[in-house]
């Protein structure tokens, strides 16, 4: 028989919550689901109201409390080779196939069955839910839930779990990154006479040649202690797409692309900033030097901070008590703990899952790893009720 946990991942896969679409179907559906439970909940839309975050508080007004933490969106399943309908759970050798079953909709399940746990049981201390909206183009629905959060004098919580896909392992430290959407405005001429044109391609090259410079650069430093965790051990810079250009034979007009970054935790991440955009500068006062209208606009998209490590941290503290894991864990992607511990939260990352799945046609997350999220959630709500 179906668990509660698993009829309700059923449910949240079958919204195609794509970061490009709406998300608020879903959030309907979980909005409806914890007013039947009698427990109120808080709607934060996005700026023209197509996307909503949305969190909730279980349990008694006192601080010291639990935040589950996840988000709502998925990447897109286009040009992707499915066997199955990725938006209908399908289990089959032991595995629940599915857009979002690893990434994370398996965990705002786990979260969402905590509630009439939590409930039924009497916390004593709170329980509540966060989840969020584009999580996956650059963890931008999170903080203003979070600052809503705090806003509304909802009691602070002791421990932010996030629950992306850690094979149930605790993770206490993540990168940074800052992500630019570059646009290079050159000078149309015949190619012929390049020297009198400016090429935006050409001259978004240069940028591109500096972060293979500076990924050379950090790459051959020794790293400290905490980059030395990480793989790669170094803040890394990364082009991931380029379009630009009319004909072989005109000078580009435009040339636009991402310029992202992913920063150690503990590096100063304006510091970052401010190196990128006097690159930017320079290369662009080269430009205008042969044509005055030649400009690059370069417009931050987003923001993530890093999650550090904390010493003797509350929300570590629980997780590993909870499940009796004891590694050292750090990874190279970012997540939402970093945005909750830069509000003061003691975070830490913790789910059920494979992270190497996650974005992977035929994505899954194996029925062992789903009910080890269950016994957690479990132990998590009877640690509530002492």
């Amino acid at each position: 028989m179906a668990t509660h946990a698993r009829e309700l991942m059923d449910k949240l896969i079958s919204f195609p919550t794509v970061s490009r679409d709406s998300n608020l179907e879903l959030i309907d559906f979980v909005e409806n689901y914890l007013s039947d439970l009698g427990v109120p909940s808080t709607r934060v839309p996005n700026e023209d109201g197509t996307k909503a975050a949305l969190y909730a508080h279980v349990g008694p007004q006192v601080d010291g409390g639990v935040v589950l933490s996840g988000h709502t969106d998925v990447v897109p399943v286009d040009g992707q080779a499915w066997d199955t309908d990725p938006f209908t759970v399908t289990e089959r050798d032991g595995k629940l196939y599915g857009r979002g079953t690893c990434d994370m909709k398996g965990f705002d399940a786990l979260a969402l069955s905590a509630v009439p746990l939590a409930l039924e049981r009497g916390i004593k201390r709170p329980l509540q839910i966060a989840l969020s909206y584009d999580e996956e183009v650059g963890c931008v629905g999170a903080p203003p839930m979070i600052d809503h959060m705090v806003a509304m004098g909802m009691p602070r919580a002791d421990t932010v779990l996030v629950g992306e896909p850690s094979m149930m392992k605790v993770v206490t430290g993540h990168k940074g990154g800052i992500g630019y959407k570059m646009h290079f405005h050159g000078f149309e001429v015949h190619s012929s006479l390049a020297h009198t044109g400016v090429s935006a391609i050409m001259e978004a090259a240069k940028l591109i040649n500096w972060a293979n410079e500076v990924n050379a650069e950090n790459a051959a430093q020794t790293p400290g202690p905490l980059a030395a965790e990480f793989v790669p051990p170094y803040t890394t810079l990364h082009v991931g797409t380029i379009t630009g250009g009319t004909a072989h034979n005109i000078t580009a007009k435009d040339c636009t692309f991402g310029f992202g970054f992913r920063i150690v935790p503990g590096e100063d991440i304006s510091a970052w900033q401010d190196r990128f955009l006097a690159k930017v500068a320079e290369i662009e006062a080269e430009m205008k030097a042969i044509r005055p209208e030649a400009r690059i606009s370069a417009e931050q998209y987003f923001y993530v901070p890093g999650l550090k490590p904390e010493d003797d941290g509350a929300a570590e503290r629980l997780v590993r008590d909870l499940t009796g894991e004891n590694g050292s864990n750090v990874v190279s992607y970012g997540t939402e703990a970093g945005q909750f511990q830069e509000r003061g939260y003691s975070a830490v990352v913790c789910g059920p899952g494979d992270i190497a799945q996650a974005h992977q046609p035929n994505e899954f997350i194996s029925v062992d790893q789903f009910q080890q999220g269950e016994a957690f959630i479990e132990k998590l709500v009877n640690a509530l009720v002492q």
